[in-house]
């Protein structure tokens, strides 16, 4: 047997049967000879005289006691065996009573949890959920340009071309052809041609003669070597006085391949010049190298497509003019947000601000889910009976609540979903969700703690998040006794060679002015004593280190 779930509307029955065959018959013949009764109390008779003579008489009434008093269940026309061979029956793996479920929004306030359903989940334990639960990377082809800045590469990159491509000059000076078997030339030479570093056609060089060339350019054919301008003088000119006639070479010791960069000597063809895993920075030099050896095109990680949304009927746009009424807040944490996941490499779409309108909420979360791959919420994940983020994921978009609260100042009620969609090819997928605490520093702490890792590990980035190290406070710091806090600070590379830690001031949740300057979370675990001036703390980076003196 499966689930069937069935209920009453306008005194309509209705029943819900599985979608296979097989299961839908069962299910049927169970509850058919019930059916007359149910569709008469469905339809308003009287429930005392339906109920008359107690439910043994009823179900007697139905067929479903036999001659012995016994209950009999349909059969299903065959010899049911019991070898578990035959089929296997599906089992769920957790009790009812463990599957934390959010508030019916239907029963209104007064039905609400006074306690939060959700575990207390630590930080490192919400982390696994998080990255246990966080699709694999995909491969996709792109185009080796500037917008190739902060992929990872799918597979190894191996040169399509020698570099250098032909045999080149490194100093400025005179092309040459040194013998085998003797010294080099030494002498003066008349000056037959001019090699620059650009295409085009050179003369080849015959026994006798010298090339003017200049660094990088190629050698002309027969050359073996370079002589430096420093070790030459000029002799005579061209009638004219623009070009060189004679050139004296002073120096002996030149010999056969001086001052040459050999084919190949930097990059020879099908060299692995990038590894599976490395990143394109910023920087310039991974691209630089993937120019030089002739791709134009490498397999990479596809980056994960970021929506931000915010939720709640106070809520405004950041920029509306005029003064703020009763209750308003502009939006802090959309803008600010969508700036850190572009800051990151990321495409970000703007969801918007949704009311606090279940209907409305549940339809600005499908529209995100048609054009991202994880959406980002915040406010409405709290205790009030106008908090619909989680309800209107597990209730309404069938979604799965991977944990509800985690031990963390700031950020308590912050949670994390995956809700299953259906691409344009009808294809399965898993679009995530993380709600985040409507006040702006608990909404900033979480993205870099709890979302960054996840993008990270579907764009092929290890380690995942961020960085992680040592800091020296610069004054005393009481953490919170209960819960492990990710402080705001401000860390600085000292004249001592060490990093320092400074606090942003007070650290409340709602306190915006905590994250100005912050580059730094202290992460101080749950304890009474305080962290004294000179003590050495763990932090994780968020932003580029400040430089002082001490």
């Amino acid at each position: 047997m499966s689930r069937p779930v069935a209920g009453v509307r306008n005194r309509s029955l209705i029943i819900t049967l599985p979608g296979s065959p097989k299961g839908a018959k069962e299910n049927l013949l169970a509850v058919l000879k019930l059916l007359p009764h149910a569709c008469m109390q469905a339809a308003g008779k009287n429930s005392r005289d339906l109920h008359a003579g107690g439910v043994e008489k009823m179900e007697k009434d139905a067929g479903l006691r036999g001659a012995h008093g016994d209950i009999t269940y349909p059969h299903h026309g065959r010899h049911h065996s019991h070898n578990h061979n035959d089929h296997k029956v599906p089992k769920a793996h957790t009790m009812v009573e463990d599957r934390p479920i959010s508030n019916d929004l239907r029963q209104g306030p007064t039905n609400r949890y006074r306690e939060s359903p959700y575990e207390l989940k630590l930080v490192d334990e919400a982390l696994e959920l998080i990255l246990s639960n966080s699709p694999s990377p995909k491969p996709l082809r792109r185009t080796v340009d500037s917008n190739l800045n902060g992929y990872v590469l799918a597979d190894d990159v191996k040169a399509n071309e020698a570099v250098p491509a032909f045999r080149a000059s490194i100093v400025d000076g005179y092309a040459v052809i040194v013998e085998e078997e003797s010294s080099s030339p030494k002498g003066i030479f008349p000056v037959t041609s001019v090699s620059h570093a650009s295409p085009g056609e050179i003369e080849p060089l015959d026994r006798g003669q010298i090339a003017r060339i200049t660094t990088g350019a190629p050698l002309p054919p027969g050359a073996t070597s370079v002589v430096m301008v420093e070790d030459t003088v000029l002799r005579s000119k061209t009638e004219d006085g623009k070009e060189e006639r004679e050139v004296e070479i002073l120096t002996d010791q030149i010999k056969k391949n001086e001052n040459v960069r050999e084919i190949g000597s930097d990059v020879k063809i099908g060299d692995t010049v990038l590894k599976k895993g490395e990143a394109i920075s910023a920087i310039g030099g991974e691209l630089g190298l993937l120019a030089s050896v002739g791709r134009s095109e490498v397999s990479v990680y596809q980056r994960p497509v970021i929506g931000v949304l915010s939720t709640g009927d106070e809520i405004i746009e950041h920029n509306r003019p005029g003064p703020l009424r009763l209750g308003e807040v502009r939006d802090t944490n959309r803008p600010t947000l969508m700036s850190a996941a572009r800051g990151l490499g990321y495409e970000v779409v703007d969801l918007g601000i949704s009311s606090d309108k279940p209907g409305e909420l549940e339809q600005r979360i499908r529209d995100g889910m048609r054009k991202t791959d994880v959406i980002i919420t915040t406010g409405g994940v709290s205790m009030g009976e106008l908090d619909l983020l989680k309800p209107t994921i597990e209730r309404s978009l069938g979604g799965v609540i991977h944990f509800g609260r985690v031990s963390m100042k700031p950020g308590k009620p912050t949670t994390f979903a995956t809700i299953p969609y259906k691409n344009s090819s009808g294809d399965p997928e898993t679009r995530l969700v993380f709600s985040l605490p409507g006040n702006p520093a608990s909404a900033i702490v979480t993205f870099h703690l709890f979302v960054l890792p996840s993008l990270h590990y579907s764009s092929g980035i290890r380690p995942v998040g961020l960085p992680k190290t040592l800091v020296t406070m610069d004054h005393d710091v009481r953490p919170d006794p209960q819960r492990p806090e990710y402080h705001r600070v401000v860390v600085t590379s000292g004249s001592d060679g060490l990093l320092h830690a400074t606090s942003t001031g007070g650290q409340r949740s709602s306190r915006v002015g905590s994250l100005k300057s912050a580059n730094g979370l202290l992460c101080l675990p749950a304890q009474k004593s305080v962290v004294e001036k000179g003590q050495k703390v763990q932090a994780l980076l968020m932003g580029d280190l400040s430089n002082h003196s001490i």
